[in-house]
This record gives structure tokens, sequence and C-alpha cells, in this order.
């Protein structure tokens, strides 16, 4: 059974050092979890594959003892070498096809998606479950494509049937209308990772999780 539980609700949350304010990934990891959080995933664009490791075994380990799901960005070989619980690739990277045959079966493939031909094409080729954004214009991620806006997510919400993670641009003064909107795991990078205070933060995000829902009209 893949661990994929934890995607039906509440944060994902996404760890860089560039955006971390001078803290490094494995103190970044012990207050998200401290806080709370089930799903961490490691992106680091700029280290070299040795650091990656280093870095990621200890998240591991860190991430074992609590029972969350640990995600490593494009490093296929990174994960399955830390025994990560899956990979998140994009539309440029290694195909779904590829990861899946080299990984074990319970290892979670997620993809990064910013269309409705996307979603489909990730949900036919088996993904697990896909990234859908960015909602709002980002600057976290410098190759990031346009914002794909609320009707990408409405199109994910109404015709796609495995988990999915609202990405880009996602702050606590807009999260309530991703919510209201259907969206049930959420990513904000810089809003957590970014803030002074990220178990304070986290508890602002998840009382904003608690009172607002599809239901509820803005």
């Amino acid at each position: 059974m893949k661990p994929l539980g934890n995607f039906n609700h509440g944060l994902y949350c996404i760890i860089t050092e560039e955006c971390s304010l001078g803290r490094n990934v494995i103190q970044v990891t012990e207050e998200l979890i401290e806080a709370g959080v089930k799903i961490i995933q490691y992106r680091e664009k700029y280290k070299c594959n040795k650091d990656k490791y280093i870095d990621c075994k200890k998240i591991r380990d860190l991430t074992n003892r609590s029972g969350t799901t640990f995600i490593v960005n494009d490093n296929v070989d990174i994960a399955l070498a830390v025994e990560a619980d899956g990979v998140h690739i994009g539309q440029d990277d290694i195909p779904i096809e590829v990861a899946r045959r080299l990984a074990p079966g319970n290892f979670i493939i997620g993809v990064s998606t910013h269309s409705s031909v996307q979603a489909r094409d990730a949900v036919m080729r088996g993904a697990d479950y896909i990234g859908v954004g960015p909602i709002y214009s980002t600057k976290t991620k410098k190759d990031a494509c346009d914002a794909v806006g609320l009707e990408y997510l409405d199109f994910v919400v109404n015709n796609i049937n495995i988990p999915f993670v609202a990405i880009g641009g996602i702050k606590l003064h807009n999260l309530p209308y991703v919510l209201h909107h259907g969206a049930k795991c959420v990513s904000m990078v810089t809003e957590i990772i970014g803030a002074q205070d990220i178990q304070g933060r986290i508890k602002e995000a998840m009382n904003i999780f608690k009172h607002n829902s599809k239901s509820k009209v803005y």
C-alpha cells in the first residue's frame, strides 16, 4: 500500500535553503515536523549530488521517526538511495514510466502539471499524485511558467481522480480561496520556510484549513 493518506488534507512543505533565511534544511525539517507537517519535499537545485544525498539521508532519518512522508524533487537515484517515500518530477524530467521501472512497488511518483492535457497525461501514465499550478504567479522557481489560475484547479477538482497538491504563489491571504475551490493539500513555500517563526506560521495556516472549505462562499 502506498502511503498516500497524508495527501488528503493539510500542508505539503517544500524545503530549500535559498528561501529559508539562512537556516539549513535539517533545521527547517525539524521545525516542520515539530509543527505536525506530514509531507516534506526536498528541493535543492544548486547543490551537488553528494551534498543532496547527505541532506536527504538525514531528512529520511527524521521523517521515518515522525511518520512524515518524504519526497525528493527530481533526483530519482537519490530518492531510491535514501529510501525516500517518493520522487517529484517535472515535465522535462525523467519519464514517469522510467522512474516506475526503477522503483519499488510502493514508491510514490508525483508530477508537476500546468494544464488539463498534462494532468490527464500524468494520470494515464501512472502518476500517484500531481502538482497543480502555479495557481498564482511565483518567483520561488526561476523557471516557473505563467500562473494557471483557479480555473485549472477547478478542472482538476472535477475531473482528476488521484491526489493533487495546489502550488504556486499561495499565501495566507489567498489560501481560503484555494480551499474554497476544492484543494485539500496545499504547498506554500516561502510563506512557510521563509517565515521568521515557522511553527507559528504553520499554526496560522492550519487554522485557515480548519475554518475554510469548498462549501463556504467568499
